[in-house]
């Protein structure tokens, strides 16, 4: 991967987590394996759906040691079947069996993930609605999360609280009602001179009439809207700002939600109800 500070923060994480595991030493390896011996495995596909994480599997290999040989034979994001072969590598017995836990930890999250988010967007591919994904992502593994589900035809929300606004209901009670927060906001950006996105979030048609009284925001969120609702909340709208549909949107109901003609729905489950792909891998 090439450096840029978010490749610095993957291989941070990387090297975090294999000196989690590894830390005075892999002992198993090292009481039954040659320091000499060499060998090959490949990366065995058990499961139909998405492949992601390749990437990272092999900065996690080349972080282990850089002298073993890395032969890529898919790409993250390719659609895969029981019997594939992702990759081989080659190299020290002892490196191998290093980084194999590790790839594979992030290999089959990210790629339940990226399936997941696969599913989910072709159910909507017909609109001009985005899937979105939230910050309802494990700690410290944001980062891979979000990939995954970028690999997977979805898009990134804000990455975290740095980088976009977002006035939920517990910022509208705390700062005094929505207007005080629509309001503080805006000053609090131009007095820091910070040039992010405002979104807010409505749980009613009372609080939509009150956004769109005070205006300055560039995105509505439609919390537990019904579909019906929003409906009627777009045309209250009337496209003057980006909405979001939210809350409780799965398979059954995103394709009614997406037509509705909303700009984007926000999905939580992407990343926090997910079954990992059974993926293997195996000496030769």
């Amino acid at each position: 991967m090439k450096s840029s500070p978010l490749n610095m923060l993957i291989e941070d994480l990387l090297k975090q987590a294999l000196q989690e595991d590894i830390q005075d030493g892999d002992h198993s390896s090292l009481a039954c394996i040659p320091a000499e011996a060499t060998g090959n495995c490949h990366l065995l596909v058990k499961q139909a759906g998405i492949i992601a994480g390749i990437e990272v599997a092999k900065q996690v290999f080349n972080i282990v040691d850089s002298r073993l040989n890395f032969n890529q034979l898919l790409n993250d994001g390719d659609t895969i079947k029981p019997g594939d072969i992702a990759f081989t590598i080659e190299g020290s017995r002892q490196s191998l069996l290093k980084g194999e836990r590790l790839a594979l930890n992030y290999m089959q999250r990210m790629s339940g993930i990226a399936t997941s988010t696969k599913e989910y967007s072709q159910l909507i591919n017909h609109t001009s609605c985005k899937l979105l994904d939230t910050r309802k992502t494990t700690p410290n593994n944001r980062v891979f999360e979000k990939l995954a589900v970028k690999i997977g035809g979805g898009f990134n929300h804000r990455f975290g609280l740095y980088d976009m606004i977002m006035l939920k209901d517990n910022h509208i009670d705390f700062a005094g009602g929505i207007e005080q927060a629509i309001k503080k906001t805006n000053k609090y950006l131009v007095d820091n001179k910070l040039d992010l996105k405002i979104e807010i979030e409505v749980r009613d048609f009372n609080e939509l009439k009150e956004v769109l009284a005070v205006g300055s925001i560039d995105r509505i969120m439609l919390d537990n809207f019904s579909v019906a609702d929003t409906k009627e909340a777009l045309k209250i709208i009337n496209g003057k700002y980006e909405t979001e549909s939210s809350g409780g949107i799965d398979k059954t109901t995103i394709e009614a939600y997406a037509e509705t003609g909303v700009d984007f729905i926000s999905v939580g489950a992407l990343t926090h109800q997910i079954n990992s792909l059974d993926l293997s891998l195996k000496a030769i």
